[in-house]
């Protein structure tokens, strides 16, 4: 077997590797948006925290 069947694997090669991007795609895309909301979610923390304690 040779490398370019086995990135063809029998003609559905092409499916196969899209399904495989698309999935990391989205767990990239995934990461990022938890990471966004995380430092969002700490930075509304933060300003509660010192609006707190200024009264």
């Amino acid at each position: 077997m040779s490398w370019a069947e086995f990135f063809a694997m029998n003609g559905y090669g092409f499916y196969v590797w899209g399904s495989y991007g698309v999935t990391l795609l989205i767990f990239i895309i995934e990461i990022a948006l938890v990471r966004h909301k995380r430092k969002i979610t700490l930075q509304q923390l933060r300003l509660m925290r010192d609006a707190g304690e200024a009264q």
